[in-house]
């Protein structure tokens, strides 16, 4: 009994009973939130509040600690006082801890969740797993079901895996020391800026505060992923040690032809898989799994580069290794900043069926530059090369397979020049970038006018005019790309257009793409609706 009390008092916030372990039937996947009683309530709100100080206080601190310093009060003689104080506050927490605790032991509902989870900490079988699944609860206290040790894997290595990097400027020995005694104040100001608010900018998602307030939003689109759509949550562990979240929906056996197919969902900066866009793709009936970035949700770490490809590839691994999808199963789907860890995967696995982006950009640093002062710009440029460098094109370029790019027609936050000049879309570099690394012969400067004439119409109908203003043919198209096809030549870059009259590569130039861009009439944030999500076009 004071065993089970103990347990009470350590154990984790429980939000909602999604089945009872032993349900079955119709109603099995039903579910209630859970009701704490009224001791447990109370002391619970008061561990809230002091929490969300202790982070209010973490993310003031140095204004806090400066006004203290300039009022006089950080000296030896006041210090003792204040650390009593801190003592007392602690010491009352803890009682408080312990009164949640007590009311916890008097609550059944609690009583027989922690003994479902002692009894998966001792033996993980899935009869356990089964019943665990029913609760929600911190994410911290789930035991991990995937780990990227389990599988081996030649893209692993003690930093985890390989990701592009800038190339350096060659200089010689003497230039090299003295450039990087000069440009040292920039390295230790770049890695300040990074660390502090540079990251929480760049992912507002993993600020705690945010989270806290979008808990009850993200609590109630995770009990529809699995009461209504019979989603499993799993934990995996990646080869950084980071715990990542992740949600996976089963279609294979009611989903027909689509349901055979995995997508694999990337978010946004903001995004959650519990309310991202996971949506889309179950909406059109695809298995789909999803997975919050490192520091969102219940995903452990912070989302530096290195951080997301390596929870990127123990999400593949898990979807490979435990779920039983080939690599040729798989599409990944991404949304704006998810962008990244998209072409990180195709460009890593190349064997992956194809990739969506919606609502993403080539590179980031036009991005960063954009909300930045002008007098920064060399700062921003090392920073983000060194620390951010989201260089989803040139990813992009390392693979094979089929591309879908969406763009957002009303889009306010991948434009350098506001949503009303549809040009400054860093959509279509990437666009650009990838016509003209795949089809260098077709898209040459008449080319790259052309296609961009084609991505400046600002709606439907002056689209339609400026492909048909070029009478483009796109079974004539087809046939000269297959035939090209044929002839042997299967990996990009092409040298199909070489010999072709100007006519003819303007109208593959305009041809080619409409087939690997779709506008959507939007803004950045809009949900893509299932009727806008297709598979990628292919020859």
């Amino acid at each position: 009994m004071a065993w089970t009390f103990l347990r009470c008092v350590s154990g984790p916030h429980l939000t909602r009973i999604h089945r009872s372990p032993d349900q079955s039937g119709p109603d099995s996947r039903r579910g209630r939130n859970y009701q704490p009683r009224t001791l447990e309530k109370h002391t619970d709100n008061l561990l809230g509040w002091a929490s969300t100080l202790w982070s209010l206080s973490y993310y003031s601190s140095p204004l806090l600690l400066s006004y203290l310093y300039r009022k006089g009060y950080i000296c030896s003689s006041k210090l003792v006082p204040v650390s009593q104080l801190v003592g007392t506050v602690i010491v009352c927490l803890l009682g408080v801890a312990c009164l949640r605790g007590w009311g916890r032991w008097k609550n059944s509902d609690y009583v027989q969740f922690i003994s479902v989870l002692e009894e998966s900490r001792k033996n993980l079988s899935s009869e356990n797993k089964r019943k665990l699944r029913s609760y929600n609860f911190d994410f911290s206290h789930w035991p991990s079901d995937f780990r990227s040790t389990e599988v081996s894997s030649p893209k692993l290595s003690k930093a985890g895996v390989s990701l592009l990097k800038p190339e350096p400027k060659l200089r010689g020995t003497a230039d090299t020391v003295l450039n990087s005694v000069r440009t040292l104040p920039c390295h230790i100001i770049g890695f300040l800026v990074t660390h502090s608010f540079g990251r929480r900018m760049l992912y507002p998602g993993s600020v705690g505060l945010l989270q806290k307030a979008m808990r009850p939003m993200l609590h109630q689109g995770q009990a529809k992923l699995i009461e209504e759509y019979g989603g499993q949550r799993n934990k995996l562990v990646a080869c950084d040690g980071n715990e990542i979240d992740t949600m996976f929906v089963d279609r294979r056996r009611d989903g027909g032809e689509k349901g055979k197919t995995l997508v694999i969902c990337c978010e946004g900066n903001a995004g959650f898989y519990e309310v991202g866009c996971m949506n889309t793709p179950l909406e059109g009936g695809y298995s789909v799994l999803g997975w919050n970035h490192p520091g969102f949700g219940g995903s452990t770490g912070v989302p530096f580069p290195q951080n997301e490809a390596n929870a990127m590839d123990v999400v593949i691994q898990f979807a490979v290794h435990k779920l039983g999808f080939q690599l040729s199963d798989i599409v990944i789907y991404a949304w704006s900043i998810g962008g990244f860890t998209a072409t990180w995967a195709v460009m890593s696995y190349p064997e992956i069926q194809s990739v969506v982006l919606d609502a993403s950009f080539d590179d980031l640093l036009p991005l960063a530059l954009k909300v930045m002062p002008e007098s920064w710009r060399p700062l921003v440029q090392h920073t983000v090369r060194q620390y951010m460098n989201l260089n989803n094109a040139e990813q992009l370029l390392k693979y094979q397979g089929p591309v879908q790019l969406i763009r957002r027609t009303r889009d306010e936050i991948i434009t350098t020049a506001g949503p009303d000049d549809i040009m400054s879309n860093r959509g279509n570099n990437l666009l650009v970038k990838l016509l003209q690394y795949r089809y260098p012969k077709i898209m040459t400067e008449e080319g790259i006018r052309i296609v961009k004439q084609w991505l400046g119409a600002s709606n439907p109908i002056e689209e339609t005019s400026v492909y048909s203003s070029y009478e483009v043919d796109d079974e004539w198209c087809v046939s000269v790309l297959q035939s090209y096809q044929a002839d042997g030549e299967v990996l990009f870059p092409w040298s199909v257009g070489e010999d072709m009259t100007p006519e003819g590569r303007q109208q593959l130039a305009l041809f080619l793409a409409r087939k690997h861009m779709r506008n959507f009439e939007s803004t950045h944030c809009t949900p893509l609706p299932a009727a806008e999500f297709h598979s990628p076009w292919r020859l």
